[in-house]
């Protein structure tokens, strides 16, 4: 079969096809000259162009060009805006366009499987819909420019300790229905042009080389045939993953796994036939995005600030309104506490850090606000914990003084990055304890949070009201105020489930796997699935969000192809409604949560106006993925159709019956019991031996086995003196490196930590050879 470059295929050397399919520095693919082949350039992007302009790195240590810093997908999520978000993408592939990068890494679409995951603020939602549709709508929004989005980590991709290496074990069903069903949703919805593989292991396989993942569901059952890109160091055995379809291997080693792909071809261990194919992929890829890039005219960046404001205004979720305390209307004297409000925190650490064009905090915002008397403001707190009485005090006195008390919480910078996971769902003692001393002299408390992922919130019945920022992006300062004071009215609703204590969650016991599995014991039971199914109450639930109006469902009719129902304003203020839908499957053999969401729309109504509107059901709103068939059944039996405001708040519902043939399952509901129940935050080994179909791999090292070429620098801390010192200066440093408030430095000496010594060498480029390390292993 012919490929589209194959007279370009043809005219290549083996050395030059090879050296093609690896990058030329950090960022930046090979060209050929006399081909005219040109280098593109890769750069980081979910939430804005992160371009740097000197010395080149992945966890955001170098400086950047400055972009407009839009929210994160943890915040955008909320907005559950697919027009809105491919707006966003449209705007940061414009200034990728506009500087010389073809391909934009992001968005990431991976599941919030646990509220303490590193890179919870950079994945859009727990639910794969939510997941799969505003990640496509962000895919399409790039793609209008001709660059190329990479909807990444696939996949599985729910820890970042041990990324490099964990093994994240999980039943198949589990995988398709919850941690890959997003992805497919992206490639059918939006043609990615290319995908970033994950670091990590998935049962058993390094996911860049595992080839059910990438041959048999992505590229067979899926029809992608666009190009892979490992993550930055995520190669583990190149003619492995050239073999599974993996395209480019990045960033560049130095010509390492170039020779490697050489001699395997020479050798006749590798079919040259798949290096064309892939090389093929990648030309694919560097001319449809080279024609576009070249000469594109400047993005409008004062335009592209006004859509982060937007964003940030349809992303924010007021959670709490007592006694309809805000809007704040009339002229007002306030209190304004908490650091935040000075320096906002608007978007995590790591290899996703935007240099934003401005930003303008909620303390410059408020005080060029009409609608409020600003009395005064004290940061009340030390942004990185520890107690200050002075502080406190201060802040107490200008509460006393004022109306209304804001007080802006949330978590510092170091908290929340790539390369680490959280170790608490709790805000600081110190913001607790400010707090509760603010709510002792104010009965007008409005807590403003700042954070990516869910916290505690043992305030909740203190204060009058709770709006969540988020992380916001640059625009968040402004529209925060704009909520504050009622000149626009919040929409946002959570795309998480916010539990009461992180002892609540399903995974609590589970997470983060250690050393080398990551075990996924509570199988399809994320997030709301679980709350829902178990019967366990929660501080706020999975699609909640107030408004300053109010909203009736009426008139439902649910056919097999989807709801139509008629949504009404019947407050006095313009608003838009986030309605839901949920099907509740009948009980039969197969166990399932007691709901999952099938679809949404997002609705702008005037007060007293009405809309109806459809929401369409697809080829997997009644399906689950059965195990003995390996494919996507649905069982017949009358499926309880649900609209609803939030996964709780349920508006209408009705019947619908659904006739297919029925599919046997090949569960033990006695083994299973946990399961068929939803009470999955103690699973047996036993059980989820069943589920999985296979005995359990081993969880943590053996401390007495010698260390491997495969093995973590982590290890280090069990192999002697010398290899405990290597270990204990490590972790000094990445201690010593948070206590200077420099984050993303102490996370590059967690990604130093988490790697395994094989990637050394291609990682150094070759500085540190193979045959150095091995050297040194034998003498550990």
């Amino acid at each position: 079969m012919s490929l589209e470059y194959q007279k370009h295929i043809n005219a290549m050397t083996l050395e030059e096809k090879t050296s093609l399919l690896s990058g030329a520095n950090f960022w930046n693919t090979k060209s050929i000259e006399h081909l005219s082949i040109p280098s593109i350039m890769l750069t980081d992007g979910p939430h804005g162009l992160r371009k740097q302009a000197g010395a080149a790195d992945h966890l955001g240590l170098g400086a950047s060009v400055a972009a407009t810093c839009f929210p994160t997908a943890a915040a955008l999520a909320n907005s559950w805006d697919e027009q809105l978000i491919e707006r966003v993408g449209q705007a940061i592939g414009a200034e990728a366009a506009a500087n010389d990068v073809a391909v934009l890494l992001g968005p990431g679409l991976n599941i919030v499987r646990d509220p303490l995951a590193g890179r919870a603020f950079e994945y859009f939602s727990e639910d794969p819909y939510v997941a799969g549709k505003l990640a496509a709508a962000m895919v399409r929004g790039i793609q209008q420019n001709g660059v190329a989005a990479t909807p990444k980590h696939f996949a599985v991709n729910s820890q970042e300790h041990m990324r490099m290496s964990i093994d994240e074990v999980v039943d198949e069903r589990t995988m398709r229905e919850i941690y890959l069903e997003g992805f497919r949703r992206v490639v059918k919805e939006s043609d990615p042009k290319l995908i970033m593989t994950s670091y990590n292991k998935v049962n058993g396989a390094y996911a860049n080389e595992h080839a059910h993942l990438l041959k048999d569901i992505l590229t067979k059952e899926w029809g992608y045939s666009n190009a892979l890109v490992t993550d930055w160091g995520g190669n583990h055995d190149r003619i492995a993953g050239l073999l599974a379809g993996s395209t480019l291997e990045m960033p560049s080693t130095n010509g390492i796994t170039d020779n490697e792909i050489l001699q395997a071809v020479k050798a006749g261990t590798l079919d040259e036939a798949i290096v064309d194919e892939q090389v093929n992929r990648l030309l694919q890829l560097v001319f449809k995005t080279s024609e576009i890039v070249d000469g594109a005219p400047p993005a409008n960046l004062d335009a592209h600030h006004e859509l982060a404001v937007d964003a940030a205004l349809s992303s924010i979720v007021l959670l709490k309104n007592d006694a309809n305390i805000l809007p704040i209307i009339k002229a007002a004297k306030i209190a304004v506490i908490g650091d935040f409000a000075q320096t906002p925190r608007y978007q995590g650490a790591g290899s996703s850090l935007v240099n934003p064009t401005q930003l303008v905090s909620a303390l410059t915002a408020f005080s060029h606000s009409d609608a409020i008397e600003l009395t005064g403001f004290e940061p009340g707190f030390k942004r990185g914990g520890g107690k200050s009485t002075q502080l406190t005090k201060k802040a107490v006195t200008i509460a006393q003084q004022a109306e209304f008390a804001i007080v802006f919480l949330g978590l510092d910078e170091a908290k929340e990055s790539e390369g680490i996971d959280r170790k608490t769902m709790q805000l600081p003692a110190n913001q607790l304890s400010l707090l509760k001393e603010v709510c002792a002299v104010n009965d007008k408390v409005i807590v403003v949070l700042a954070a990516g992922g869910a916290i505690e919130m043992p305030f909740a019945d203190d204060v009058a009201a709770i709006v969540h920022g988020s992380l916001s992006g640059q625009g968040v300062g402004k529209a925060v105020v704009d909520i504050i004071t009622g000149r626009r009215n919040p929409s946002g609703k959570l795309a998480v489930s916010y539990p009461l204590v992180y002892s609540d969650t399903p995974t609590a016991k589970y997470f983060p796997g250690k050393e080398l599995t990551a075990e996924h014991r509570e199988g399809l039971y994320v997030g709301y699935r679980y709350y829902e199914t178990a019967g366990v109450p929660v501080r706020y639930p999975f699609g909640h969000g107030l408004s300053y109006t109010t909203f009736t469902y009426s008139n439902l009719l649910v056919n097999p192809t989807g709801a139509t129902f008629t949504i009404t304003n019947t407050g006095n203020m313009v608003g838009a409604e986030i309605a839901q839908v949920y099907i509740h499957p009948p009980k039969t053999d197969i166990f399932r949560p007691v709901r999952e969401l099938k679809g949404f729309i997002k609705v702008s109504l005037f007060p007293g106006e009405s809309r109806q509107v459809t929401v369409n059901f697809d080829e997997h709103s009644f399906a689950h993925y059965n195990e003995v068939t390996h494919g996507w059944v649905v069982e017949p039996g009358e499926y309880t159709i649900e609209v609803s405001a939030s996964v709780q708040d349920i508006r209408l519902q009705t019947k619908v019956s659904v006739a297919t043939p029925t599919v046997a399952s090949a569960y033990d509901k006695t083994v299973l019991a946990a399961y068929y129940s939803g009470q999955v935050k103690d699973v047996s080994d036993t059980a989820f031996e069943a589920l999985l179909g296979r005995p359990l791999p081993p969880a943590l090292w053996d401390r007495k086995a010698k260390l491997t070429y495969d093995d973590t620098i982590s290890q280090l801390r069990y192999k002697g003196l010398s290899g405990r010192f290597i270990y204990g200066s490590l972790r000094f440093a990445q201690r010593a490196l948070f206590a200077l408030k420099k984050p993303n430095l102490a996370n590059n000496v967690v990604f130093i930590l988490n790697l395994p010594f094989s990637k050394l060498p291609r990682f150094s480029g070759g500085k540190i050879s193979e045959k150095r390390v091995k050297r040194f292993l034998r003498i550990k």
